[in-house]
């Protein structure tokens, strides 16, 4: 029996341990590979602060899930169910699905799926005054929380896990040195990559650098640009299919 065909090219993922899965489907199904370089773990939070904190938040007339670790580690603390007239709305169409298989079918998510998408949402426009249950992690979306508290929310946080750092697995190292393949750098927070970036060898960060990056999101190409990539590409958004769209418009032919 021979060696499997090597795949003709690699896109780089900086999900948490565990959460590549989905990401590397996809890139099978456009015949690349995928590395990778894990900065950080999701731990969930089980403490009783933080089931009142989730408690209250969901008991507010409107529910905001930020990402589906957040959906994941709010529905192993409580059951989720909607209330009569509440309005629940996530970030984008992954963690809406999320939403859905824990039983809550009427999710709302902006088309451009992103913090400002989602500020954008008809709900959010006018909430002076109004209750705000926000479901996520310490620092998630930095952007959101301040604007709707200057909009009049009272928001109500639930920080249900927690991004835990953890050193760039040794193999995974190696293997980015010893790349001959294509490979494109795919970008979907801007938190992983400064993480990385933090974690590299000056040779592997000019290694990452040389190459494309396909971001999630305007606001992560210009994090990308900032830190010194040369070429980014946009994706419609974060999901596995929407980041391997925007790669293949590169291309194994197109990447250096």
């Amino acid at each position: 029996m021979g060696h499997p065909t090597p795949p003709a090219w690699y896109v780089i993922s900086l999900r948490p341990q565990g959460g590549h899965d989905a990401l590397r489907r996809a890139a099978r199904r456009h015949g690349a590979g995928l590395l990778a370089l894990s900065p950080w773990r999701i731990r969930r939070c089980d403490d009783d602060g933080t089931r009142r904190a989730l408690r209250d938040a969901l008991a507010c007339p409107i529910v905001v899930f930020t990402s589906p670790a957040a959906v994941s580690a709010a529905h192993a603390l409580q059951p989720l169910r909607a209330g009569a007239g509440q309005t629940w709305l996530t970030v984008g169409a992954g963690t809406a699905a999320a939403l859905r298989r824990c039983g809550i079918d009427d999710v709302g998510f902006p088309r451009r799926m992103d913090s400002e998408g989602l500020l954008a949402l008809p709900p959010l426009a006018a909430i002076r005054g109004q209750r705000l249950g926000f479901v996520t992690a310490p620092d998630g979306r930095n952007l959101l929380v301040p604007t709707l508290e200057a909009r009049g929310a009272r928001v109500q946080r639930a920080e249900v896990y927690r991004r835990e750092p953890i050193p760039l697995a040794a193999p995974a190292l190696a293997a980015l040195a010893a790349l001959q393949a294509p490979a494109c750098l795919l970008l979907s927070s801007g938190g992983a990559l400064h993480e990385v970036l933090s974690q590299l060898s000056a040779p592997l960060a000019v290694r990452l650098r040389t190459m494309p990056v396909v971001a999630a999101s305007e606001r992560l190409a210009r994090a990308a640009d900032e830190a010194g990539f040369a070429r980014v590409v946009l994706a419609d958004g974060p999901r596995p299919a929407q980041l391997m769209k925007a790669a293949c418009t590169i291309g194994p032919a197109g990447i250096r």
